[in-house]
């Protein structure tokens, strides 16, 4: 290769380096998902409802807390008003909306080693039970459905665990760790081959009612939160909270 072919190359190389490398600050960043905060009890209807944005299951009270620390959510859906509201007065996020509500059950595995018939049978005592902790939304209702029975000291009188959410309730009776659980119905029916429903006393039932809210903080993707808050709360949206079980709140 003579030396002029060489010289040729070598700016061919050097024009082309030149080019990736403007392209490559030129070119607009990937723009990145829609981080979306949301109560247990929300993780398979809300990936139905909208499957692209990166979403933090868990409890309602522990994603409060990663809020309040700075983490980078955008939106943020509760289980209970408790939660959405204090972001909310601490101008952490715009004020929240209800979008559904929902029941609780009484959860025994399939094969009810302890004999469970209903929710009375666990005042003889001696049986496991698993409850969400007290300050995780399903531990509140819990404690307050159990208050109208009047059945707070089985909480004494079995061996009972405390759950940080729901979902470590439900899977803790479906593996049969426990006896019998407290639960969300729309969790109770997702598990319905491995565990048994029992119904629980209309009038004794707590108003369960779910929030959600677009965080406030630098970098929010704001327009993102909107659109899937629209979603939610979208004629499709409903119809697949209320395929999953989830009551709803008059439109408006």
């Amino acid at each position: 290769m003579t030396n002029l072919t060489r010289n040729s190359c070598t700016r061919r190389v050097r024009a082309a380096l030149v080019i990736c490398l403007a392209l490559g600050l030129t070119a607009p960043a990937a723009a990145s998902a829609l981080n979306v905060y949301a109560a247990s009890s929300l993780r398979d209807v809300f990936t139905q409802i909208d499957p692209s944005p990166t979403y933090n299951f868990a409890g309602s009270n522990q994603l409060q807390l990663q809020i309040e620390r700075g983490a980078p959510a955008d939106v943020f859906a509760s289980a209970s008003p408790q939660e959405a509201q204090a972001l909310f007065k601490q101008g952490g996020c715009t004020r929240p909306v209800t979008f559904a509500t929902n029941k609780l059950v009484l959860i025994v595995p399939k094969n009810n080693p302890g004999s469970v018939s209903s929710i009375f049978s666990l005042r003889s005592g001696g049986r496991t039970l698993a409850v969400g902790a007290s300050g995780v939304p399903i531990g509140s209702y819990t404690r307050t459905l159990l208050r109208r029975l009047g059945l707070s000291k089985i909480l004494q009188t079995n061996t009972v665990s405390q759950e940080p959410n729901v979902a470590s309730i439900v899977s803790k009776v479906a593996l049969g760790s426990a006896d019998a659980g407290l639960a969300y119905v729309t969790d109770a029916r997702i598990a319905s081959d491995r565990v048994k429903l029992i119904r629980l006393p209309r009038y004794a039932q707590p108003p369960v009612r779910y929030q959600i809210c677009q965080v406030i903080r630098d970098g929010v993707d704001a327009a993102g939160a909107k659109a899937f808050i629209a979603k939610v709360r979208s004629g499709r949206g409903r119809s697949l909270l209320k395929a999953a079980g989830f009551g709803l709140p008059p439109k408006g």
